[in-house]
């Protein structure tokens, strides 16, 4: 076993770890985020920042804001999560993964300095720690970084962004973060700070006090990114992107703006970016139209966005995508529907502690399913899935790993057909 793979299964195995092992790994104070920040010489102080939260989108516009800021010509960090594939994705400069050496680095150092602190972080609070350090060493302009659960206790929020942005709110986490969408705004509230204007991308009644209240107190700007920018419907590019044109208070301010992510619903998390840039252009930022057009058509490339919408086969058709909670999934449904197919295959695996029967029974009723279990601990069985997915009127078979599912669905697949990939981001890691 090489050095990385050493550190890797340290990080993994010897810290708590969320994506794993669930609420149990959740920290819900910032005593050690603090300590660690403190440990490093506060890293976060030497650039500049975006903070991105929200239930849906937060990952999208994240990279969205990222990739305009590099054609821009920023020397910009992304801190995204989870990974789907390399744990590095998850820290990234100008779209480059962190060096294998640089997690190796980190971990050792702070294994040295800790055996006098006897600090017991947690995976995330760890990781984020990692990602200051290294943008900080790195000299980067600005990051842009992405909550990992919440807000308000989040490791993430010891930074004061240039702009703080919350994309949108629905029912997630509901066990750590409160069992209605008004206490679920209130924790997402909590990256709101003093001087520091937020966008918020979707005004929704439950919520929107919550957010006004809140800026009222902190006597900070306060913009809904969908009362200013409207995208309507998009068209699709001989290139398979997204174009969309795009309206400022009626007016039309992006014509035929490309985007390469697709999935309908995306349209949203633009707004939500495009409202940002505004707030990050008042605060001197130069980011001209020409590289929120380059941005925008570049984002895959210039960011390694992986999972949404994403196109893997044709003929039949294979895409997949990370929505999970009710909110995401109903997106995806939707954009399911907009999509010519003869017969649905759905590859379908979720993870205990999600409202998972909320979620089942949005899913359309006429499909094949194939009930899998991602290799996770969290994962549910496929046992339990086909048991649940029955009551929800859902039919299929399960199969004891996501390849097993994924490979049946191909083998009964018509050259016409479509085979979605979804229901945890732990299935479409496995698939990509």
């Amino acid at each position: 076993m090489d050095r990385f793979e050493a550190t890797l299964r340290y990080l993994y195995e010897q810290l708590p770890f969320y994506q794993r092992k669930g609420p149990a790994a959740y920290k819900n104070n910032l005593d050690n985020t603090l300590a660690l920040d403190e440990l490093y010489g506060h890293p976060h102080r030497l650039f500049r920042s975006v903070h991105v939260a929200g239930t849906n989108g937060k990952g999208s516009v994240s990279h969205m804001l990222a990739s305009v800021l590099q054609e821009a010509g920023y020397r910009v960090g992304l801190y995204t999560s989870p990974h789907l594939k390399d744990f590095r994705e998850r820290i990234r400069v100008n779209g480059v993964k962190i060096p294998k050496e640089e997690v190796v680095r980190f971990v050792d150092d702070f294994m040295a300095r800790n055996q006098l602190n006897k600090m017991e972080p947690s995976f995330f609070e760890l990781t984020v720690a990692m990602a200051f350090d290294y943008f900080a060493r790195e000299r980067i302009d600005i990051a842009v970084v992405e909550v990992g659960l919440g807000g308000r206790l989040d490791s993430t929020n010891i930074i004061t962004p240039e702009v703080s942005v919350i994309t949108n709110i629905s029912l997630d986490h509901v066990a750590l973060l409160g069992n209605s969408l008004t206490e679920i705004a209130g924790e997402k509230a909590g990256i709101m700070k003093k001087g520091i204007p937020t966008v918020v991308g979707e005004t929704a009644e439950e919520t929107a006090p919550v957010f006004t209240e809140r800026a009222e107190e902190l006597g900070i700007p306060l913009q809904f990114a969908d009362q200013l920018y409207q995208t309507g419907y998009s068209m699709a590019s001989p290139e398979g992107k997204q174009l969309f044109n795009v309206r400022y208070n009626n007016t039309l301010r992006f014509e035929q703006l490309p985007l390469d992510l697709l999935g309908q619903y995306q349209g949203r998390n633009l707004c939500t970016a495009l409202a940002t840039v505004d707030v990050l252009k008042e605060r001197g930022w130069s980011i001209s139209d020409e590289a929120m057009y380059r941005g925008m058509e570049h984002l895959v490339k210039n960011t390694g966005l992986l999972g949404r919408w994403q196109v893997l086969g044709a003929n039949p058709r294979i895409v997949c995508d990370t929505g999970h909670n009710e909110a995401g999934v109903r997106e995806v449904v939707h954009q399911i529907h907009q999509t010519p197919y003869k017969k649905l295959h759905f590859v379908l695996g979720m993870v205990n502690d999600k409202d998972v029967m909320s979620v089942l029974r949005l899913l359309p009723k006429d499909a094949d399913y194939y009930f899998t279990k991602a290799s996770i601990p969290r994962a549910m069985s496929e046992n339990m899935l086909e048991l649940k997915a029955s009551d929800a009127g859902l039919r299929g078979k399960k199969y004891p790993t996501v390849v097993e599912a994924l490979t049946a669905a191909k083998e009964n697949a018509g050259p016409d057909d479509m085979i979605f990939v979804g229901g945890s981001t732990f299935v479409v890691a496995e698939v990509i």
